[in-house]
Formats: C-alpha cells, structure tokens, sequence
C-alpha cells in the first residue's frame, strides 16, 4: 500500500539490503498486498531472516517485483502459511479480505495502513479491521515507517515503531520483529490508541507551529515598527521617499530583534519553571499546562532565532554591495571634500561600531554551537552534563553577548528626543525588554539564597516536609518521614 512518507524506490533494489538465509526454525511472515510499502517491507524481512510469503489476488503478476527468496501466492496460501500477517492493502480494501478470514483465525494481523488526513474521531483503520476479524489479534504498527526507510535500513530514517493492541501476546511477537529488523518498538497501550498513531505520520511538525508563527509574527512586528519609523516617517513628515529601504534595511533591522526576543524566549520558561519551584517549595507539583508546552518547544525557538540571527549575518554582509551604499558613500565623501574636512575620524564611533560587530560575531558563534549541539546526532555524542553546560551555560553567555550586541548598536539613541519618530523609541529599546528580563532573572536566581534552595527542592527537598531518620534492623536508616 502505499506510504504517505515513501519515496521512489531505487531501481532493483539496494546493494547494501541483502536477503539472509531464511531460517526455518522462524515464524513465517505473511504480507497481503503487493505495493511499494509491501515489496520493501519483505526485503527488510528477508535481510532479518524471516521466511516471508506473500499474497495476492494476482500472484503471477507481481511475483517478479519480489526477491527470489519470497514465496508470492494467493491470499488464502499466504493467510494459511503464515504465523503473523501484515496487512498492506488501502483501508478501504479490508472487507476484500472477508474471504480469507477463516485462514486468519487466531493469528495476529499486523495493520499498517495510514489515513488521507488527520483524523480527530474514530474508530481507526485498525479499530475497523479489529471489527471485521474478530478472531484475529490486531495490532497497529509500521505506519511511522517509509518503504524509502525499510529499504534503505533504519540508519536512515526514524527508529522508532509505535505499536498498540488488545493483545500483549501478539504485540510482544511484533516487537520482536522490530529488533530483529533494526528498529526500536514503542509500546501505546491498548488498541485504542491507534487513532493517534496513524495521525503521527499526517500532522506537518506539530512541535514546529507555535515556534514558526511566534518568530514570523515576531518578525513582522518588527518589520512594520521598522517600517513606521524609517520609511513612513520621512515621506509624512518632509515628503522623501525612503521606501528603497524596505527589501534589505528594513527587513535586516528586523531580523536581530526577532532572533534575539526568540533566544530570550528559550531561556524565560525555565526562569518561570524555577520560580514556581521556589514558590511551591516542591518539585512534585506539574507545570500548568501552557508552560509544560512552552518547556518542550525551546528546541525550535532556540532554532527559529539561530534562523533570524544566521540571515541577519547574511543581509549584513550584503549592505556594501548596494547601489543605495555606494551612492551614499560618494555623496559623504564628496561633502567632506567640499567642507574641506581632512579627518573625519571619531574615536567614540570607531569604538562603538569595533565592540557591536566583536560581541555579534560572538553572540553567532555561540548561538551556532547551539543549534550544532541540538542535532540528534550530535547530543547524542556527548553526555547529559556537557549537554546542559551547552545549552544553558553557554546559552546564557549567547543571550548575554547578543544583548551587548544590541546595546552597542543603539548607545545613546535611546535619549536622543530626534529619535523618537511617532512617538516610538527607537527599535532596540522594545528589543531589549525581554532579554533583559531573562538575565535578571538569572542573576537573581544565582544569588546564594535562591540557588541553595533551588538546588535542594530539585534533590528531593519540600518545603513543609520534615524529615528524621532513625535505625532500622534492616540497612540501619529508616525513614520515618511526616508530611
């Protein structure tokens, strides 16, 4: 059947995926359909070992598309051989099946079937199946997986098979499957969880949409703040058309303040997390929800702002290569020589502007070495304490270097009334309020107070809960603990 995550399949095959001797001693596996998802499917039986037969309602068509040593019969043949039998057939296909269903009998049956759309009622396809063979345990598993990644191994793609069934027995036949074919089983429960297994592989980043809409809401906030102060404000108040700003200054004023509100956004929900601690006097108490949510998205935050901040580097770079640039820099030069002006240095300007770009390069650096360390492949590689000294350490260290960032860019701007076009301030100053917010709260959650007793609570500690020990025959400590 086919995969809504499947890719083409490589023209005979793969080199590398090469069928084993099947063994006799093991179960045989039975597949009835004789798709992309099918084909793959017993390729990555055959490599584990498995004898594998097939069914379908034409076998001499298809017995070509199959290794050699896949045995491609009729759906009865294939039903009455076969110990556990995965159906790969559409959905709406199943009653078809009605005709082998005595062959099927006290076998487990192996749904891998997929909706066209998330579904938020059921019953499911399994749940459906489960209805027309009774007599048959049912269990959900495989959807998760493309025939591209069965057939390529799972070194290339998700490892992980969700499985749910009314039958533990059956359940724990596939799972061995599962580690026998490479990949790692993930039990749901019951049956009835399999409506949410088959809308994993429908949803389109779930754990992305707040993130991505944060941040491009984020953006274009900016950008029309930008826009007001810049370009709007000049045509109003003394008719110049500045609008040649808006496809790169505009948008690359814009990009910085998103990345950095976004990276503060990372860091806010764990300060929040730690006050309620403190408040609470207990770590046993959950989250309330939105920020249980919010704790489990600062992956994409902290992404989305490496995002803003790597395209903002990008844009900054592109500047002198602008007409508008070049024209600018022609007529200032030319002013100069006509107010005969020998030097125009500043020490204070060339201050400002060697420390902005030093803390940027800083800020990127840092922020990069972020977004590397949050790669699967990377996090894995290192253990959990190098882990937190990246992300939070470090992390903080990025947040701190970005903001100087920004206060070097603004300087003094922020009390110069000329500034203040519509009664704005200037961008950097609405910018800066949640940064600012997070390193506080940091520095005040590193006072000793504070931190003593948020390192206790998360040791165990409650406030309220007095604690003594006393000998006991056993280990000689028992507590006897009282709330």
């Amino acid at each position: 059947m086919p995969d809504p995550m499947a890719r083409p399949l490589i023209p005979g095959g793969t080199p590398h995926l090469e069928a084993s001797a099947p063994n006799p001693s093991n179960p045989v596996i039975g597949i009835l359909g004789t798709g992309d998802f099918s084909r793959s499917l017993a390729k990555r039986l055959l490599a584990a070992g498995y004898q594998v037969v097939v069914g379908s309602r034409t076998p001499k068509r298809f017995v070509a598309l199959f290794p050699e040593e896949a045995e491609v019969t009729t759906q009865m043949e294939a039903a009455s051989q076969a110990d556990v039998v995965f159906v790969a057939v559409y959905p709406e296909h199943h009653p078809t099946l009605v005709a082998v269903k005595p062959a099927l009998a006290g076998k487990t049956l192996v749904d891998v079937s997929n909706g066209l759309r998330p579904s938020a009622f059921g019953p499911s396809n399994a749940e459906l199946l489960a209805d027309h063979f009774p007599e048959s345990a049912v269990v959900k598993g495989f959807n998760t997986v493309s025939a591209w990644t069965l057939q390529r191994g799972p070194r290339d793609g998700n490892r992980q098979v969700f499985l749910c069934s009314d039958s533990q027995k059956a359940k724990n036949s596939v799972k061995q499957i599962c580690h026998r074919m490479g990949f790692v089983p993930v039990d749901m429960g019951l049956l009835s969880a399999s409506l949410e297994i088959e809308n994993m592989p429908l949803r389109l980043f779930p754990s992305w949409r707040v993130p991505i809409v944060c941040s491009a809401a984020l953006f274009a906030f900016f950008y029309l703040y930008n826009f007001a102060r810049d370009v709007l404000h000049p045509y109003v108040t003394a008719n110049k058309s500045a609008f040649y700003k808006m496809p790169i200054d505009t948008v690359n004023l814009s990009l910085p303040s998103a990345a950095l509100v976004m990276l503060a956004l990372v860091y806010l929900p764990g300060l929040c997390a730690a006050v309620l601690q403190l408040r609470r006097g207990t770590k046993y108490r959950r989250f309330p929800g939105w920020l249980d949510r919010w704790l489990t998205a600062r992956k994409q935050f902290g992404l989305c702002s490496f995002l803003c901040a790597a395209l903002h580097a990008v844009y900054s770079l592109s500047l002198p290569m602008r007409k508008s640039a070049r024209y600018k820099l022609i007529n200032m030069a030319y002013k100069q020589v006509q107010s005969r002006v020998e030097d125009s240095w500043v020490d204070e300007e060339v201050w400002r502007m060697e420390l902005y770009l030093s803390a940027g390069i800083a800020a990127l650096g840092l922020l990069s070495l972020l977004a590397v360390t949050s790669l699967p492949s990377v996090a894995g590689a290192i253990n959990w304490r190098e882990f937190s000294f990246v992300q939070s350490s470090l992390g903080y260290c990025a947040l701190a270097a970005a903001t100087a960032h920004t206060l070097l860019y603004g300087w003094s701007r922020a009390f110069d009334p000329s500034q203040y076009r519509f009664y704005l301030p200037p961008t950097f100053v609405p910018t800066l309020l949640l940064p600012a917010a997070a390193l506080l709260g940091r520095l005040a959650l590193l006072a000793p107070c504070a931190a003593a007793r948020l390192a206790r609570i998360r040791r165990g500690w409650e406030a309220g809960r007095h604690v003594r020990f006393a000998p006991a025959a056993d280990d000689g400590m028992e507590d006897v603990s009282n709330v």
